[in-house]
């Protein structure tokens, strides 16, 4: 035990409870998760998929295959590039060719100069979309024959204007990659289900945002969302301050994390995390006790007693590696829960949460991207 002031002992002791009540609350959570029905019949909504693609990435045709194969009656993909000489542009020609019967349509157009690169890279599709529910998402998603019919699923709502989607992680065998699926699957997500909890939900996250195109052209259009860093959160927020609800898919696609090294896995996470920072600053301070383990340590230095020290490291563990294999149970996440890495991951995750305050810079596929305090880019 350190002998120091009570106030620094008691600070440390209480975000170590903090941190184990959080954790235990995810823990409910993720044990207690219901999603909709997807979706039946064949009298739905046409849907709309955008699938903004720029160079290639591992498992990218296995991944956007997923989007064309899909259990719905009716469905249009658009693939959009900003050069045509971009290879992914090759692997969509391809798409194309497997799927005969599918509605595929490949766009290349140089944008409109937006300052988010993503979103920029849709603006030339818009015109072709015909669909009444358009679907954003990520290129480094794997989905299932029933995603489009889970999407749609909460549209039955008529409040409801936009819907997101948790998500899990499944990594390419790198150290690098197993680290990041983490985040996902033990933070991020099971974050998602505690935030709607407490609050109103009012954001989407990239695995997927699907929105009214009536109400898309009521906020804007796509380019209301491509003059921020965070296009997934403004698409949410603009929604519902329009007075629309955001649902919760009944579906969880999987993304696929293809970090090599610890270095491009810091660089994609700093990134995501001084994001969040910018666009959602109290809720990020409050992210602090979702890491339980290095609080507990901690704690084994700065509590009053042995037994208490002991006690909070003995709970703290028990609650994040309950969370680690449920959240892999729950999530579909393939491949067996890796509890030795647990630890790691809450060391990278707190080391990244502070850095993330010393500076406004981000990379996105080698661009430097610089952020305002209110998340909009320069």
């Amino acid at each position: 035990m350190i002998h120091t002031t009570p106030w620094i002992a008691i600070a440390v002791l209480a975000l170590a409870v903090a941190s184990l009540i959080y954790t235990a609350f995810s823990l409910v959570r993720l044990a207690t998760l219901r999603l909709p029905e997807p979706a039946r019949g064949e009298a739905l909504p046409s849907i709309t998929v955008l699938k903004p693609l720029n160079g290639l990435e591992p498992e990218l045709e296995a991944n956007l295959a997923t989007f064309c194969d899909q259990e719905y009656p009716r469905f249009q993909v658009i693939f959009s590039v900003r050069d045509a000489g971009d290879p992914a542009l090759e692997i969509a020609q391809r798409l194309q060719t497997r799927f005969p019967h599918a509605n595929i349509e490949l766009v290349t157009s140089p944008g409109a100069q937006l300052p988010n690169p993503k979103i920029d890279n849709l603006v030339g599709a818009m015109p072709r979309v015909t669909g009444e529910i358009v679907v954003i998402a990520d290129s480094d998603m794997h989905v299932d024959r029933q995603y489009l019919r889970g999407v749609v699923a909460p549209f039955a709502d008529p409040r409801v204007g936009a819907v997101t989607a948790l998500f899990g992680a499944s990594a390419t065998g790198s150290l690098a990659s197993r680290v990041g699926a983490l985040l996902i699957d033990d933070q991020f997500t099971p974050s998602m289900l505690v935030a709607r909890a407490l609050e109103p939900a009012r954001y989407c996250v990239g695995a997927t945002m699907a929105v009214r195109r009536t109400i898309l052209e009521e906020i804007g259009g796509i380019e209301a969302i491509g003059r921020n860093i965070a296009d997934d959160y403004m698409l949410g927020y603009l929604v519902s301050e329009r007075g629309y609800l955001v649902g919760l898919a009944g579906c969880i696609p999987i993304t696929v994390i293809s970090e090599r090294t610890l270095r491009e896995l810091w660089a994609r996470e700093l990134r995501w995390a001084r994001t969040v920072r910018a666009v959602r600053p109290v809720g990020f301070a409050g992210t602090l006790i979702t890491f339980p383990l290095p609080f507990a340590i901690v704690a084994l230095l700065f509590a009053p007693s042995a037994v208490l020290g002991v006690g909070l490291f003995a709970a703290a563990l028990a609650l994040r590696l309950g969370v680690h294999v449920l959240a892999h149970r729950r999530l579909g996440i393939p491949g067996r829960p890796q509890p030795w890495l647990v630890p790691l991951r809450d060391l990278l995750s707190l080391g990244i949460w502070i850095v993330s305050y010393f500076g406004r810079d981000a990379r996105w596929r080698n661009r430097e991207l610089r952020m305002a305090g209110d998340g909009s880019l320069h």
